[in-house]
């Protein structure tokens, strides 16, 4: 089986009631099926259109599934929506830190033009559209660890069952609260650190998560799952991994006026991921 790609995700699952009709049916009768998909099925599928000939830079069709949890005893849904996040990866194409060679071998430059293209006319019918999924190649972004508590953390031994009931053959870290309780901590963090640093990419990064959970029903979940890291990390490395503790630390030491514990703690982290993200380099 497949160990890529290596990324992180945030997830948000919505309530049935939160989604139109039809959508809304559609996903009640989906949430009944005998098995449903996997985030290993979605790298899959994923991984199988770059394979093709000619490569696809995005889905033809956008993907009919999705996530499902249920939060207490609501049914929360959380669409895959392949192919918007194809078209949206496609703007960030100058971070992927490719060689113009590959990328071009990988994905042909009319292959993405021609996904512009698609994604500029969608666009236009579609101007409110927004993923349910955000993905981050070879790291997590520290951001998202400020909509967490070190006691929503679920960590997964390989071979064990999963918090969601799945097996697993590799180990699993994920986190999952309340959209309110994110939306709470996020706000609360951005409060530390405009006080302490008026300007700057953390601030910035708080604000764009910030405005993209309140496009989401506030009876929402959010969830951070490890994914694919989980193959590039030691297992004894992932089970004493306490990165949202870490920020929550950081952020109160800025809350307290406490600039050097909170350089301290932020340079810690950094470091550490920065570290795990530059194994995308090696061969």
């Amino acid at each position: 089986m497949p160990k890529v790609p290596y990324a992180a995700y945030l997830r948000v699952y919505e309530p049935l009631a939160a989604f139109p009709e039809p959508e809304r049916s559609h996903w009640a009768e989906y949430a009944r099926r005998a098995r449903l998909p996997t985030a290993q099925d979605e790298a899959e599928r994923a991984l199988a259109a770059l394979a093709a000939a000619p490569p696809r830079a995005a889905p033809a069709r956008e993907s009919g599934d999705a996530f499902v949890a249920t939060v207490d005893g609501v049914l929360c849904v959380c669409p895959w929506r392949t192919r918007l996040r194809a078209w949206q990866a496609l703007g960030e194409v100058d971070h992927w830190l490719l060689p113009g060679s590959v990328l071009d071998t990988a994905l042909p430059p009319e292959a993405r033009r021609r996904a512009a293209a698609d994604y500029a006319d969608w666009r236009e019918r579609n101007p409110d559209a927004r993923p349910w999924i955000r993905s981050a190649l070879w790291h997590v972004p520290v951001r998202w660890f400020a909509l967490f508590t070190d006691e929503e953390r679920a960590f997964t031994k390989a071979g064990d069952e999963g918090p969601g009931g799945e097996g697993r053959g590799a180990p699993g870290l994920r986190y999952r609260t309340k959209m309110v309780e994110a939306r709470r901590r996020v706000a609360r963090g951005l409060r530390a650190v405009r006080e302490a640093m008026p300007q700057g990419p953390l601030a910035e990064a708080l604000v764009d998560v910030g405005r993209w959970l309140e496009e989401f029903h506030p009876r929402s979940l959010v969830e951070l799952d490890y994914g694919g890291l989980v193959h590039t990390i030691d297992e004894d490395r992932l089970a004493a991994d306490r990165s949202a503790a870490e920020v929550a630390e950081g952020l109160a030491a800025l809350a307290a006026d406490d600039l050097e514990r909170a350089s301290r703690v932020y340079e810690e982290l950094t470091d550490r991921w920065m570290a795990i993200r530059e194994r995308q380099f090696a061969n």
